[in-house]
């Protein structure tokens, strides 16, 4: 058996990992890498260490789209085999694919005005709605703890991650040498006690072990300071009469906040209008309410008391541009939350330029941001920024929340590793994360006395 290590290698996007198990060649997800938009174009065009056409399957641990945003190229590009991932991904993957799609559509159009402008040939998008649209014919959902057999040699199973909606921990039982051997992907590790979803499951240890470590340098607020932190927001933009502006993903994020303001707004009766200005969001949210099944008891208890958890009298979900544009004469304190959650694309770059230089208002960051984009810009506090080209001052007050993050940080990894037995676990792969932060994790793995543990450059390739 072989794995060779291709995305999200000392670095937290575009997840790849390839492997092949006898005849059998497998990805564990196929993302996009996110970065400079040079950067961009060359690692996502291409797959240089395997043809699309011979990839049997595509192992899928979750929706966001630096896990499987780069399927509909590896489609176009020849992939005719099964996409197999829990059955909420597969709802899920329905719209973010799309709207992916849409995305590279509209980022063509865009590069090429500047193209035309300047004398330059037309660029290509990455991949259409089309290809989106053709991508989706080849997901399989299966639910979580149904184990489905790829051969009599190769089985999957699916554990709760508790990560996103839909997203998983794969077990993969291989049958190879005479030896039955265990290698499971944790994907993107959740953290106990987030709003909505359950807990990371625990599964049993595995004899090879592929890790994110997007934090495993760092420790985050603890979630249930989340609620104070916001109140203490809400005050502070009401005592300015200022508006609070908040990128955040339409996946997962959106949904977490929407309901922590409705949980606020019922134990404290604010008024202040809250405004959901992603038409994603909308679409995703109303996937979340369909699935009631994954959510913790907190939320469950919502539904049991027929109380829609995702909306409320404040909150309003805008859909058309009209509605959009209409929030720039707003004159009151306001909610706004809007994607992308990194500011590079999308509404909420709209809602900053309008709002980044009143000192009035309040720019709450909520989640991860990569190097070099504009979330990550604005969080460490550079002042100006560049924004559709134009700088701006950053007068507003910036406010960043790092509690809602929905990966596990160092402590809560090592509480769920110690679920492991260490003699049993021969070796580890930290993948999904800044090198600095890989490095400093595999220390804290070596002082707990972890043994075998690797931080694969791209490319690198192990037989195990």
């Amino acid at each position: 058996m072989l794995i060779k290590f291709i995305g999200a290698t000392k670095t937290v996007t575009g997840s790849m990992h390839y492997l092949i198990i006898k005849d059998k060649k497998i990805l564990l997800d196929c993302g996009l890498y996110h970065g400079k938009r040079k950067d961009y174009y060359e690692i996502n065009a291409n797959f240089p260490y395997f043809q699309p056409a011979e990839i049997d399957y595509v192992i899928l641990s979750h929706a966001h789209i630096d896990h499987c945003g780069n399927i509909p190229n590896l489609v176009k590009r020849g992939f005719e085999g099964k996409i197999i991932c829990t059955s909420v991904t597969d709802d899920l993957c329905r719209v973010m694919l799309l709207d992916s799609g849409y995305i590279q559509e509209k980022d063509a159009e865009y590069v090429n005005k500047k193209h035309f402008k300047k004398g330059l040939p037309p660029v290509e998008p990455l991949y259409t709605q089309k290809d989106a649209e053709e991508s989706l014919k080849l997901l399989y959902g299966i639910p979580y703890h149904k184990t489905f057999e790829i051969d009599e040699k190769i089985e999957i199973t699916f554990y709760d991650a508790g990560h996103i909606l839909g997203s998983a921990i794969t077990q993969m039982k291989i049958k190879t040498n005479g030896k039955n051997l265990n290698l499971t992907y944790l994907g993107d590790l959740g953290r106990p006690k987030l709003p909505i979803i359950k807990d990371p499951e625990l599964v049993e240890t595995p004899d090879y072990l592929i890790t994110e470590g997007t934090y495993g340098a760092r420790f985050h607020q603890p979630p249930q300071e989340v609620k104070n932190i916001l109140i203490e927001v809400l005050f502070n933009a009401l005592k300015r009469n200022g508006k609070i502006i908040i990128p955040a993903f339409s996946f997962g994020r959106t949904q977490q906040l929407v309901l922590l303001f409705h949980e606020i707004f019922d134990e404290y009766f604010f008024s202040i209008p809250i405004f959901i200005d992603s038409p994603l969001s909308a679409k995703i949210t109303e996937i979340y309410s369909k699935h009631a099944e994954c959510f913790d008891e907190e939320t469950s208890r919502y539904v049991q008391n027929g109380n829609p958890p995702f909306k409320f009298a404040q909150a309003t979900y805008i859909e058309s541009v009209e509605e959009s544009k209409s929030l720039n004469d707003l004159n009151e304190p306001a909610i706004i939350i809007s994607a992308s959650g990194m500011c590079e694309t999308g509404r909420i770059l709209h809602h900053l330029a309008n709002n980044i230089e009143d000192s009035r208002n309040t720019i709450l960051i909520v989640g991860y941001n990569a190097p070099h984009t504009l979330g990550r810009k604005i969080s460490e506090g550079q002042s100006p920024v560049k924004i559709f080209g134009d700088e701006y001052k950053v007068k507003a007050k910036v406010v960043v929340l790092d509690a809602l993050s929905a990966h596990a940080d160092q402590k809560e990894f090592l509480n769920y590793f110690s679920n492991f037995d260490k003699n049993k676990l021969r070796k580890i792969f930290l993948v999904h994360g800044d090198e600095s932060e890989l490095i400093e994790f595999e220390r804290v793995l070596e002082r707990e006395n972890y043994k075998n543990i690797s931080i694969p450059d791209k490319g690198d390739e192990f037989h195990l």
